[in-house]
């Protein structure tokens, strides 16, 4: 039993390790070519495009790391683990968020007191109930939505376009966002 506990430990320390590397690989090195656009709008995209790599990627490696989890509570453990010290963008307003396709918030990387709460009421500044929108892009593969949410280190709601897929194999979904201009 011990063995294969042990084994366990060794096989999610190894995805994390590559996974680490991966984020590395897509954060450090597109990161400067698109600080490097001539235009506001072309950086946008290229954030967009960072962000819908970055959450497939983590998505099917979460997926795969999570067939060999069992139990809920380990399941969510090991999701805040993981996403909790992860940011991206050369000014760290990049981070994951994990929720339920019901609403619930798994894990938040800068706003751990949403952790456990039911999100399906919640609305923005501007009226949109954006978990919904969230888990209803999620639920058909993934997809960009347009909100308003807190930044880090900035006072009140800011622009946000957001990115999300399904974890295979859950019912969780995983996204990230671009705060806009």
């Amino acid at each position: 039993m011990e063995k294969k506990k042990t084994w366990v430990c060794y096989t999610i320390g190894a995805a994390v390790l590559l996974t680490a590397a991966f984020f590395f690989t897509l954060t450090v090195l597109p990161v400067g070519t698109c600080f490097a656009q001539t235009t506001d709008e072309k950086s946008i995209e290229c954030q967009k495009e960072i962000a819908k790599t970055i959450v497939h990627g983590t998505a099917v490696g979460l997926g795969e790391i999570l067939k060999e989890v069992k139990g809920e509570k380990k399941r969510i453990a090991l999701i805040r683990k993981f996403v909790s010290p992860v940011r991206f963008y050369a000014d760290n307003t990049g981070y994951f968020y994990v929720y339920k396709f019901n609403c619930v918030n798994v894990a938040h990387a800068t706003q751990k007191e949403l952790q456990g709460k039911n999100l399906y009421k919640h609305k923005d500044a501007k009226g949109k109930y954006v978990i919904r929108e969230l888990s209803d892009a999620a639920k058909t593969g993934g997809g960009f939505v347009d909100f308003y949410w807190l930044k880090p280190s900035v006072k009140g709601e800011q622009k946000k376009v957001g990115y999300v897929e399904p974890i295979a194999g859950t019912d969780y979904f995983i996204g990230t966002g671009v705060y806009l201009p």
